[in-house]
C-alpha cells in the first residue's frame, strides 16, 4: 500500500504544518469508482436572537417588512426582509407554526439554549436540565468519519450561562459545549501542526501557505486536469480567508463596556461586522469542502443584547441589533429592524450560494444538494417564544422538498396571534390558536440525514410535507 499517496490525498505539507486537502479524483481508491459516488450528508445550524419584526397586518410596514413571506404553499412573495433569497428559492423552505411546548410560555430571552434541544429546562435557575442538540445527535453518527465530529461557534464564544447561552451545541448529558468565536483559532483548526513551531509560525503575518506551494507544485503535476483547478480553487480559497482572519482580529479587541452600548461610540466600523459574519461562514465552508467535520452550528448573537454580537447591526448603520427590536413603533422602526434582518439574510445566502456553486467532492450535485442548513429563532415578535421564524435550505440529495412556505398549527393563519406586541407584557398572553412541536421538524431533519432515530425532544411524529 502506497502511503505517501494515502497522506497526500489528505493534506499538504510544509515547515511543520500541514493543510487538509478536498476531495481529490485522481487519488480515489478504483474500488469506488466502481461503486455510485460517495455522498456525504452535512448539517449546519444557526440561531439569530431577539425573533424578528411582525408588524399588524393594518400597519404601512406589513407589506414590506413583515419577516414572515406573504402567501403560502408554492404561492408566496418575501417581503424586503427575505427577498436577498429569492436566487435560492427553489432550495429552500420557510416555516411557521412551530415552536417548542416547554417554552411557550418562557421570554425569548431565555431560550436559545433550547433552541435545538427543544428541553424543559425548568421553570427556576436551580432546576435547570438540558438535554442533546439536533446537531450532536447527527454528530455522533457521522462523527467518527472527520477530525473533528463537530464545529462550534458563536459570535461570542464560550457558553454563556443558564439561559443565557453563548452556544448551540449540548452533549449527552445536556452540557453546554463551548463555542469557538476567534477565526484565527477555527482556521488553525484547518491545519495539523506537526512541528514544535507551528503555532508560532501559523501566527505571523505571513501567508502560511507560502510553507506549503513547493508540496503543492509537486502534487499538481500528478493531478488531473479537474483536480488542478479544484485544488488551485481550493488554495485561492484558503489564502482569501486568511486575509479575512487578520481583519477579523480588529473585531475581536472591541470592548465589552458594561454600560448602555447605545451611547457609547465604540471604534468599530460596518467592514468589522460585516466582514467577520463573512469570514465565520466561509470557515464553516472550507471546513465542510475538506471533510473536517460535517457538522456544524452558529450562534449569530446571545439573547438580551449582551456581548459583541449586538454590534452586528453596525454592518447596516445601526448601533445595536437588540434595541431594534424594541423600536418598532418608533418612526421607520419596523424598517430598521427590517433592514437588520435583510443583511442577516443576505448573508446566508451568499454561504448557501457558496455551496450551490460547489460541485459535491466525489459526489453527484452541489455541496448544498448534500448539506442541510437550518436557520432561525426562538421567539417571534417581541420576544416570543412562539411562532418561530425559520428556514430549512438545501439537502435535495436527501429528499428535502422546497420552493415553499409551510404553515403549520391552526389560527393563525395571517401571522397574527404574535404581531404588532411592543412590551414585554406580550410573552405571558394566553394562546388561543395551535402550534406544532419544533421538534417534530428535528426528528424528520434526522431521519433523511440518514439517523435511525425513534424520536427526539419527546416528538415522534414527522412533517411530511418537508
Amino acid at each position: 500500500m502506497n502511503f505517501s499517496a494515502i497522506d497526500r490525498r489528505k493534506f499538504l505539507r510544509g515547515s511543520g504544518i500541514a493543510l487538509a486537502l478536498p476531495w481529490l479524483e485522481t487519488f480515489a481508491p478504483k474500488v469506488r469508482a466502481a461503486r455510485r459516488p460517495n455522498q456525504r450528508k452535512r448539517l449546519a445550524c444557526f440561531y439569530l436572537p431577539d425573533g424578528v419584526p411582525m408588524p399588524l397586518e393594518k400597519d404601512p410596514s406589513f407589506k414590506e417588512w413583515s419577516w414572515f413571506p406573504h402567501g403560502s404553499g408554492k404561492d408566496f412573495k418575501f417581503t424586503k426582509c427575505m427577498e436577498t433569497l429569492e436566487p435560492l428559492r427553489n432550495d429552500l423552505t420557510v416555516l411557521s407554526g412551530l415552536s417548542h411546548p416547554a417554552v411557550r410560555h418562557v421570554h425569548g430571552h431565555r431560550n436559545a439554549d433550547q433552541f435545538l434541544t427543544g428541553a424543559n429546562t425548568g421553570a427556576m435557575d436551580d432546576q435547570y436540565q438540558n438535554s442533546i442538540s439536533l446537531d450532536q445527535v447527527f454528530a455522533a453518527q457521522v462523527g467518527g468519519h472527520t477530525r473533528h465530529a463537530s464545529l462550534v461557534m458563536s459570535t461570542d464564544g464560550g457558553t454563556g450561562s443558564p439561559r443565557g447561552a453563548h452556544t448551540l451545541s449540548y452533549n449527552a448529558q445536556g452540557r453546554p459545549i463551548p463555542a469557538e468565536h476567534k477565526p484565527k483559532r477555527i482556521f488553525d483548526m484547518l491545519f495539523v501542526k506537526s512541528g514544535p513551531n507551528a503555532a508560532r509560525r501559523l501566527a505571523l503575518s505571513k501567508s502560511a501557505l507560502d510553507d506549503l506551494l513547493e508540496d503543492a507544485n509537486s502534487l499538481n503535476r500528478s493531478l488531473s486536469k479537474n483536480d488542478q483547478e479544484t485544488l488551485a480553487d481550493y488554495l485561492q480559497s484558503v489564502r482569501d480567508t486568511e486575509v479575512k482572519v487578520e481583519k477579523a482580529k480588529r473585531w475581536l479587541n472591541i470592548p465589552i463596556p458594561k454600560v448602555d452600548t447605545d451611547h457609547l461610540e465604540l471604534d468599530v466600523t460596518p467592514e468589522d461586522s460585516r466582514n467577520f459574519l463573512r469570514t465565520m461562514y466561509e470557515l464553516i465552508y472550507l471546513a465542510f469542502k475538506t471533510d473536517t467535520t460535517r457538522t456544524a452550528t452558529y450562534q449569530l448573537g446571545r439573547e438580551n443584547g449582551v456581548g459583541i454580537s449586538d454590534y452586528l447591526a453596525r454592518a447596516v448603520g445601526y448601533r445595536g441589533a437588540h434595541s431594534l427590536s424594541h423600536e418598532t413603533k418608533k418612526p421607520g422602526g419596523y424598517k430598521n429592524f427590517g433592514t437588520y434582518c435583510r443583511f442577516i439574510n443576505e448573508e446566508l445566502g451568499r454561504f448557501a450560494s457558496r455551496l450551490k456553486a460547489t460541485s459535491e467532492p466525489g459526489g453527484e450535485g452541489s455541496m448544498l444538494d448534500n448539506t442541510a442548513l437550518f436557520f432561525g429563532s426562538a421567539s417571534s415578535a417581541f420576544h416570543l417564544s412562539r411562532n418561530y421564524p425559520l428556514i430549512l435550505m438545501g439537502g435535495r440529495n436527501m429528499g428535502f422538498k422546497h420552493g415553499q412556505y409551510l404553515k403549520f398549527g391552526q389560527g393563525n393563519d395571517k401571522q397574527q396571534a404574535t404581531s404588532g406586541i411592543s412590551s414585554d407584557a406580550g410573552w405571558r398572553g394566553e394562546m388561543n390558536y395551535t402550534e406544532l412541536p419544533l421538534s417534530n421538524l428535528y426528528l424528520t431533519m434526522l431521519h433523511k440525514l440518514g439517523v435511525e432515530a425513534k424520536s427526539f425532544a419527546g416528538s415522534t411524529e414527522t412533517l411530511s410535507e418537508v
